[in-house]
């Protein structure tokens, strides 16, 4: 009996080491941030061509040179922006009112407590849509549509009538903050509480488990990555929203007052660092978020 001699099988063909190089998350971070820093900088002399102080005529690196020293230029160069981050951040007392930590610190502080609100109301009105099945048809169009009118509509409405009852400061920036947070953690959890199958939930019947119990093990804990993927998105709308609340009441601290007299005073570079401190700031509350998430998955026994 003779056998033939299989094919050999073709071997896998491994990426080359430039592609692996491109491939890997910190060097494709970099590239994108080196487009934007080249785009940014391309783009510097032309945005700042039309000022009274740019000179008319000379060389390139002339009016590069010019565009840079610009105390009020329509677009600034990042390095200047980083200068002015750094001095009104590490440079300036936090206490000070021209200190970006002083005005971060008043930003969110509304931001926590608006998210902190978004999130029970959020996870409130899954509960009940999720339990209640009159409501999935009557209440969840209602959450959807909330979402369709714009905050900066809503925040001058929301500052007055509070204002009316006698609350001022740091409430209604966290109402208009949970207004918008609460949205995304609605609709994750409402996900979350429907992900078991319905052999899961026939199981839960077998062992005679009440509703509460079905909850407590098998509903509660397949919603928890639903849960932190829209904590995720919900923080940093929080902040936008406490951002936002800060520009209609005319507030003199928060990074929206340092938004707001930068615009009123021409100072462009304030406006860039604040704009660069709310991004840096926002981060921060999504690495937060994120590190939680692992505890918390390592806690109930996931993977590490």
């Amino acid at each position: 009996m003779t056998t033939e001699a299989l094919p050999a099988r073709p071997s896998a063909r491994l990426p080359s080491l430039p592609a692996r190089i491109l491939s890997s998350g910190p060097v494709a971070i970099a590239a994108v941030v080196l487009a934007i820093l080249v785009g940014w900088y391309a783009m510097i002399v032309p945005m700042n061509a039309g000022l009274p102080s740019m000179p008319k005529e000379g060389s390139y690196a002339e009016l590069t040179r010019a565009a840079w020293s610009l105390e009020r230029p329509v677009l600034p160069a990042p390095h200047a922006v980083v200068a002015e981050l750094w001095r009104s951040t590490v440079e300036t007392r936090m206490t000070s009112p021209r200190s970006l930590v002083f005005h971060g610190w008043v930003t969110l502080s509304s931001t926590l407590l608006g998210f902190a609100l978004g999130v029970a109301l959020g996870i409130v009105l899954a509960i009940g849509i999720v339990s209640v099945k009159a409501l999935e048809k009557s209440l969840l169009p209602w959450i959807i549509a909330s979402q369709t009118i714009p905050i900066l509509a809503v925040a001058p409405i929301i500052i007055v009538v509070l204002g009316s009852i006698g609350l001022t400061g740091l409430v209604p920036k966290a109402i208009i903050s949970m207004y918008l947070c609460f949205f995304p953690v609605t609709i994750g959890m409402v996900k979350g509480f429907t992900s078991p199958d319905s052999m899961q939930l026939d199981l839960m019947r077998t062992y005679s488990a009440s509703g509460l119990q079905t909850f407590a093990k098998l509903r509660w804990p397949a919603s928890v990555p639903f849960l932190f993927a829209s904590l995720k998105v919900a923080v940093s709308i929080s902040l936008v929203g406490a951002i936002v609340g800060e520009l209609p009441t005319g507030a003199q601290a928060g990074l929206g007052a340092r938004l707001l007299s930068g615009s009123y005073y021409g100072q462009t570079l304030q406006i860039w660092a604040a704009l660069f401190a709310a991004a840096i700031l926002a981060s921060l509350l999504v690495l937060a978020v994120t590190l939680a998430e692992k505890v918390t998955l390592r806690l109930m026994g996931g993977r590490p």
